[in-house]
């Protein structure tokens, strides 16, 4: 189940991917009729394309519409991970709104549970997390496309408590067989941290208003409320602390977007050059 999720993942993102070249090949012909070299005129009743003189040509850079919004969706990959891990259950909602032509104001919200089993503990981690910041677009739309090829920043906080299940104390000398585990049930409760992500990400339009996309986080702890005798290895929102400071993690969202007012951008229309006299 878990190599099939993944290979679902992939398939996905290929395709929203190929839709992305789709879509720009298309405006790209789009253009490429628009630039002024030809002109529609009457023939006997019917519309004909005739090439205009070169002295009428004009480079046209068609106009533009660009739509600002909501867009609110659901990490896929949290959704779905309950499904082939028993240790653990998550769900995290994502959005963001356009604030400008290339920035957007973002933001993640969620739950986790989950249980970690090493070789000397077994822990559980409960809580939840907020997460805000900003997105800057680096992808250049043609027309009417509204993809995102974006790199971003974010503060991350979480509340969250932990239970040690059991522990085994390490033997030095393994002559006697491994030490069992010692059952403990002890709970350390409001437990925070607080972090900084560093983002990256792509969104692909794949229907009208609806986009699949994927992001890769690098996060880089600021603070870390630690309990007596026990360390945070793991943080809801934060994922798997490694050496003490920096975690990593991953998204697959679906989200939609909800327009809100429009922003045209005019035409532009570049003359043509004059030709030298011969």
């Amino acid at each position: 189940m878990k190599h099939t999720l993944k290979y679902f993942f992939s398939i996905c993102l290929i395709f929203s991917l190929f839709l992305v070249e789709a879509q720009e090949t298309t405006t790209l012909k789009n253009v490429a009729d628009s630039t002024g070299t030809e002109a529609i005129i009457p023939d006997n009743g019917n519309l004909k394309t005739v090439k205009l003189p070169d002295e009428q040509q004009n480079a046209v850079i068609p106009a533009k519409t660009n739509r600002y919004g909501v867009r609110v969706g659901i990490d896929l990959y949290k959704l779905t991970r309950a499904l082939y891990d028993k240790d653990y259950k998550g769900i995290e909602f994502v959005g963001d709104y356009r604030l400008t032509k290339k920035y957007f104001l973002a933001a993640e919200l969620g739950n986790e549970n989950k249980t970690t089993d090493g070789d000397r503990l077994n822990f559980t981690t409960k809580g939840s997390y907020l997460k805000a910041g900003f997105d800057y677009n680096t992808y250049e739309n043609w027309l009417d496309m509204e993809n995102i090829i974006s790199i971003g920043l974010r503060y991350g906080f979480s509340t969250f408590n932990q239970e040690l299940n059991s522990y085994r104390i390490y033997n030095a000398n393994p002559y006697f067989g491994e030490v069992p585990a010692i059952a403990s049930g002890e709970k350390f409760n409001g437990l925070t941290a607080s972090w900084i992500e560093v983002v990256a990400g792509v969104k692909a339009k794949v229907f009208d208003n609806v986009f699949m996309g994927f992001s890769l986080r690098l996060n880089r702890l600021v603070s870390n409320k630690k309990p007596g005798n026990f360390d945070n290895l793991y943080i809801p929102g934060f994922n798997r602390t490694y050496d003490g400071d920096f975690g990593v993690g991953f998204n697959y969202t679906v989200t939609y977007f909800v327009p809100l007012y429009k922003k045209k951008v005019k035409a532009v229309v570049i003359p043509n050059k004059p030709q030298p006299a011969k």
